[in-house]
């Protein structure tokens, strides 16, 4: 017997699903900064950029892949650029 690999077998597949759904959790997490640690926002932006990133480059689900590296983008760099401004009170 022999098995027939199709596109949709690649495991690149993934790639766009999982970094939406990565992006999304880190972008809801940075939302709700004041109830959540910042250390899953930081660790699910790093993925949904991550896989993104990997996913774009694949050609994959593309658009899945540039909105989770959109996401986790900017929720990374909102808590950095949140944890690097001097706070003034």
């Amino acid at each position: 017997m022999t098995s027939r690999s199709t596109a949709n077998d690649n495991p690149a597949t993934l790639y766009g699903p999982v970094s939406l759904f990565f992006g999304l959790v880190a972008f809801a997490g940075v939302m709700a900064y004041g109830f959540f640690s910042a250390f899953f926002a930081l660790v699910a932006g790093g993925l949904g950029a991550a896989l993104g990133g990997l996913g774009f480059a694949s050609g994959y689900r593309q658009i899945q892949c540039a909105v989770g590296l959109a996401t986790g983008l900017a929720s990374l760099l909102y808590l950095f650029a949140f944890a690097l401004t001097p706070h003034l009170y």
